[in-house]
């Protein structure tokens, strides 16, 4: 939903490093057009004010503890009133803008940018718009792979390698109802029903690589 701005933009930050978090602080707090509702220092927490707090904008890492940017942007995707986010990171993979675009971020910014380039962002997401550096959009669509996670990699790996569920669990270290939940989120990015479709989906990226 778009702010209007008669009145500030409402922000909650996720930064795992406190001198930032500091600076972030500092930054907002000198300009009427925005107000801090919370900070937190890693994902789980975001997702914590999320429930408790609401707000307009999130400001969010990509490498957090506990729950990545990645895994903050998959667990908010489907939620209706989630408020749109913005990855602001100093990673220096040139693929997060468009994983963060895929995962359904509204904007992205690196540290790297002066920190105005941060406000502009925010204004222009709370406006309702995209923002993002130069994405080839038509890798999006025709790779449905680059979207997956870590961990939905391993999971699909280990599908083509004929594991079973009880067998992933064991291997992963991790619990039945965990490989599920990510089987489940894997056909729906992939497209497909059910674990044999997820297979030949594999074997055919692999071999158009």
């Amino acid at each position: 939903m778009a702010v209007q701005q008669s009145r500030p933009i409402v922000i909650v930050i996720a930064e795992k490093n406190p001198l930032l978090q500091s600076s972030l602080i500092k930054l907002f707090s000198g300009d009427d057009r925005f107000t801090v509702a919370a900070v937190t220092s890693d994902g789980e927490r975001f997702i914590e004010a999320v429930e408790k707090t609401p707000f307009d904008v999130g400001i969010i890492g990509w490498e957090m503890p506990y729950l990545d940017g990645r895994g903050v942007l998959q667990t908010l995707r489907t939620r209706v009133d989630a408020p749109r986010l913005i990855v602001y990171t100093g990673s220096p993979n040139p693929d997060v803008p468009r994983q963060a675009m895929t995962l359904g971020a509204a904007g992205f910014c690196s540290k790297r940018e002066p920190p105005e380039q941060l406000l502009d962002t925010i204004i222009a997401v709370a406006a309702g718009r995209m923002v993002f550096p130069f994405i080839d959009v038509s890798s999006l669509a025709s790779d449905p792979l680059a979207g997956l996670t870590p961990r939905e990699r391993e999971l699909l790996a280990a599908l083509a390698g004929g594991l079973t569920n009880q067998q992933m669990a064991g291997q992963l270290d991790i619990s039945l109802n965990t490989v599920k939940f990510h089987l489940k989120n894997l056909y729906d990015k992939l497209g497909v029903g059910n674990r044999a479709q997820a297979v030949a989906f594999y074997l055919k990226g692999r071999e158009s690589r």
